[in-house]
């Protein structure tokens, strides 16, 4: 790692913190000590606080008694419980985005769900990975939607968290192709400018993933 050398330096560790979570550099219940990242990142231990605070506020980070934080860990009753959440809001995100979403807006879906059948690890089999905010296919239903109030519970309260565990998700076996088609579902009755299809669709693929989370739990039990 190189160290940071900005003078926005509590972002810019926010920004390398949530990175080294997201890519598992920093492993799930790992302690996070204040000394040791300073060190490796560079700076001095104030902007750090700070931004193991605000992840902190994202719920990736959390503090307990004489322990100090930790990246969050979450057990397969934890994730499901997120999905049975997620599958309301987004199935309402698509629902709303049904009717507000701009043809332009479905056209970049379109090029996005075209640029994802092509991609090698799709194809190969071996997985279905997406950015983050506008590279997400999620993402940019539920900004589609136009409420506010749901964007902010999505994106701010349930993403961070959830894609703790997608990238992991999406290589299971058979499963990049069965959600590309699940997206394509999805992108149908947004077109055709179906409400109740357009939830129906978003809400069987978010229960498809849930079914996968246990497989993948029983295999590793197995």
């Amino acid at each position: 790692m190189q160290p940071i050398t900005s003078t926005n330096l509590s972002t810019l560790a926010f920004e390398r913190l949530e990175q080294a979570i997201m890519s598992g550099e920093l492993k799930p219940g790992e302690r996070l000590s204040e000394v040791t990242l300073a060190r490796r990142y560079g700076i001095s231990r104030g902007p750090l606080r700070e931004a193991i605070g605000r992840l902190e506020g994202r719920n990736l980070v959390e503090r307990q008694a004489n322990q100090g934080a930790r990246v969050v860990s979450l057990d397969q009753a934890q994730i499901l419980d997120l999905l049975v959440i997620r599958e309301s809001l987004e199935g309402m995100a698509c629902r709303l985005a049904a009717t507000r979403m701009k043809p332009a807006e479905l056209k970049r879906l379109q090029r996005m769900l075209d640029d994802h059948a092509t991609d090698e690890h799709v194809v190969a089999g071996k997985g279905y990975f997406q950015g983050g905010g506008d590279l997400d296919f999620h993402y940019r239903i539920v900004r589609a939607s136009r409420n506010e109030r749901l964007i902010k519970m999505l994106d701010e309260d349930l993403y961070s968290l959830l894609r703790l565990f997608r990238q992991r998700l999406s290589t299971a076996p058979g499963r990049p192709a069965q959600a590309l088609e699940e997206h394509r579902a999805v992108l149908a009755a947004l077109e055709a400018r179906d409400p109740d299809a357009a939830e129906a669709a978003m809400r069987t693929h978010i229960r498809n993933s849930r079914a996968s989370i246990n497989h993948l739990v029983a295999a590793d039990v197995a």
